[in-house]
């Protein structure tokens, strides 16, 4: 989608300067500007230049290595963070059943503006995947780290109750490989992609940096973006 948005729109006409890549450099030690300590906001296009360029490593990649699902944030609900997830998003709230077996209520996946009424067809997306924030720093965190990463209900943008056939869409492409299928989401996805990457103090790559840019400067110059650094 990004390469028709490059070749089809007046966001061509963007004087984009490719920023060089370390020769060396990787997303565990690419530098980086200074993390604010609390929460931050940002227009996208300043957002999208706090984030450190870095080549990407797939090497050692394996879903495991992120911890999901866990106990959730109340350890007392008898939930996992999938379904606390979907009890917060939800817009009418299911039935609870023993065991946190959800049934009924209704959701809006924003990625393609669907309906859902049954909790089985919705999948929570992680809004970075777990492989590509592996490729983009995580491969060099703890393993508690990975799993407060695939687990983070702290931050509304990091996991995101959407329909399984536009999650499976996605899959681990970043937004110059992929974007959500509804235009009106886009500006949103942008967002709060950004802001899971400061969050979490993790790098893009070039063509993922690039892509930014061109929405960013384009058609969503006035998106913003809110974060808080993880602890």
């Amino acid at each position: 989608m990004i390469k028709n948005l490059l070749c089809g729109t007046a966001a061509l006409t963007l004087a984009l300067t490719p920023l060089a890549l370390p020769s060396t450099a990787t997303a565990a030690t690419a530098a980086a500007p200074a993390a604010p300590t609390g929460a931050a906001v940002l227009n996208l296009v300043d957002a999208v230049e706090q984030i450190p360029l870095a080549n990407e490593s797939r090497t050692g990649y394996e879903r495991e290595s992120f911890k999901h699902w866990n106990r959730g944030l109340d350890l007392t609900d008898g939930c996992n963070t999938r379904n606390e997830v979907l009890l917060a998003e939800a817009i009418e709230a299911p039935t609870v059943a023993a065991g946190c077996k959800l049934s009924g209520g209704l959701w809006k996946s924003y990625y393609d503006g669907q309906e859902v009424n049954d909790p089985a067809k919705l999948d929570i997306d992680h809004m970075v995947p777990l492989a590509e924030a592996w490729d983009s720093g995580a491969s060099a965190w703890t393993a508690g780290r990975r799993e407060a990463y695939a687990n983070d209900q702290d931050a509304a943008t990091s996991l995101v109750a959407v329909t399984a056939r536009s999650n499976r869409s996605k899959s681990d492409q970043d937004p110059a490989e992929w974007m959500p299928p509804l235009p009106d989401a886009h500006c949103r996805y942008l967002s709060e992609w950004v802001a899971t990457k400061l969050r979490w103090g993790l790098a893009a790559d070039q063509a993922e940096a690039d892509a930014l840019r061109v929405y960013a400067e384009g058609p969503c110059e006035t998106a913003v973006v809110h974060y808080t650094p993880a602890a």
